[in-house]
């Protein structure tokens, strides 16, 4: 065997170890000019629509504009933990979506609910408990030919939500398995209702106990479906009987409901379930109050929920001021097909978004996920003009206005933020949190007529900005 040639292999070695450093100094080279970041990030919409959720950053500065106003984002204020923004997906919503083309549904379903940077992360849904009034027809899960009664709930089954909602739901989880949900039933089967109609009515007090079986055969076979139930409102609006569906209950019937069956029910079946009540509007801060002064009712509930079609977010301060240790959730607000986008985009950002938060809300959702461009579906006497938050044309999406309401925040806001001290000053109304990972996020609105320069104060960082009339801005650092 021919050896080595010692010179040649010093000279080999030589030449690598000089290639080695030629790399090395290029690498240095490479890192002594970093490209340049800017910390702060800023998504902004505006009420022309001249920019969608458009992206944008920013630099801090190093001392205040003393022309300016100052919000400042107080770190050591917390409040209340947020669970999620969203909306309701209906059946009507579902059945729009299922008709979608499978890929292009996979994209879309992504988007709304993927953690992608194109995504926009939407971390709630409410759904309905049989039918709701943008459902194409009217449905319990238990009915029966008129006359006749099933206290035992033989006849109960989920046949009419497997053909859209449930495997619209299976796909969203799969795409986001930490996705929560509430369910609201719009009424009880009619057999056990005084008037045997689906519109109006009272809940017989001898279906009581039956009805709360109904919820936990729902839960246990939605659990079945591996469709997990966050919480459930005994009741969406009830005290508006005018509905299709609809069931009116009182404040006392409500609680004689909870505290004697419902509760218990959930007790004897291990169901974990959230019991939240009131879903209804802004107005009554006293229905739920009332429930919660009743000790035997209190203990079966987590907190109550609101809507905003009359009354004033402040509602749900005043509930908090009187039980401070039971929760309270924003579950629905409508944006309508005769209203415009820079009208609904100021309003539902000032009191759905930034308002119910700053009023203890955990939750801040808008109400139907989609339609088709004749607002459908929805049941004879149902909503006829709810405009979603897309508008589904065959396999043509539009993007309304409450996309971008609902997407300025839970884009940004993830589950397990907390709520963090911030200041309104003038026309700019913000909401601020903070992440689990830390980080900042301010939302801010103009609503105001004419631009409004400000300062973000943070400890000792600055941010200045500006914002047009009816912009909304989200902030992030």
């Amino acid at each position: 065997m021919k050896k080595n040639n010692p010179l040649i292999f010093s000279f080999i070695t030589l030449f690598l170890a000089m290639l080695g450093c030629w790399n090395c100094s290029t690498m240095k080279d490479e890192t002594q000019e970093p490209t340049p970041t800017y910390p702060v990030g800023v998504w902004i919409t505006s009420a022309d629509k001249t920019n969608l959720l458009y992206a944008r950053t920013q630099d801090f500065k190093s001392t205040v504009d003393d022309r300016f106003p100052i919000i400042k984002v107080d770190t050591t204020q917390v409040f209340q933990t947020v669970d999620g923004f969203g909306y309701t997906l209906t059946g009507g919503s579902a059945k729009l979506l299922r008709n979608i083309a499978p890929a292009e549904r996979n994209a879309l379903l992504k988007e709304l609910f993927g953690s992608e940077q194109h995504s926009i992360g939407i971390s709630y849904l409410r759904i309905s408990i049989g039918a709701s009034d943008l459902d194409e027809s009217v449905f319990s899960y238990d009915d029966l030919p008129t006359g006749q009664t099933d206290p035992l709930l033989q006849y109960f089954s989920l046949s009419k939500d497997t053909v859209n909602l449930i495997p619209i739901l299976r796909e969203i989880l799969a795409i986001n398995p930490n996705i929560k949900i509430m369910a609201s039933p719009w009424s009880a089967p009619v057999w056990m209702k005084d008037n045997g109609n689906s519109v109006g009515g009272n809940l017989k007090t001898q279906y009581y106990g039956v009805y709360a079986q109904y919820f936990v055969r729902y839960i246990q076979a939605m659990q079945a479906q591996a469709i997990p139930i966050e919480a459930v409102t005994p009741q969406n609006e009830p005290q508006h009987g005018g509905n299709n569906p609809s069931l009116v209950m009182s404040a006392a019937q409500q609680a004689n409901f909870i505290k004697n069956h419902l509760g218990p029910a959930f007790r004897s079946a291990n169901i974990h379930t959230k019991i939240i009540i009131w879903d209804h509007n802004c107005d009554n801060p006293n229905y739920p109050i009332t429930i919660l002064n009743d000790p035997d009712a209190k203990q079966f509930i987590d907190g109550s929920a609101f809507h905003l079609y009359n009354g004033d977010e402040s509602a749900l301060s005043q509930v908090h001021n009187a039980h401070p240790d039971k929760n309270l959730y924003f579950t629905e607000q409508w944006t309508g097909g005769n209203s415009d986008f820079s009208s609904d985009l100021k309003w539902h950002m000032k009191h759905v978004i930034i308002g119910t938060m700053r009023n203890w809300s955990r939750i801040a959702l808008e109400w139907n996920l989609a339609n088709d461009p004749d607002f459908n579906p929805h049941t004879p006497g149902g909503c006829s003009l709810c405009l979603g938050a897309l508008t589904i044309n065959g396999q043509t999406i539009t993007r309304n206005v409450s996309y971008y309401i609902v997407a300025q925040a839970t884009k940004f806001v993830p589950p397990g933020s907390v709520r963090i001290g911030s200041n309104i000053t003038g026309q700019l109304q913000n909401v601020a949190f903070q992440t689990p990972e830390g980080k900042k996020v301010l939302i801010v609105l103009n609503e105001g007529t004419n631009p409004e320069s400000f300062n973000i104060q943070c400890g000792e960082q600055w941010i200045v900005s500006t914002l047009n009339p009816g912009t909304v801005g989200t902030f992030v650092w």
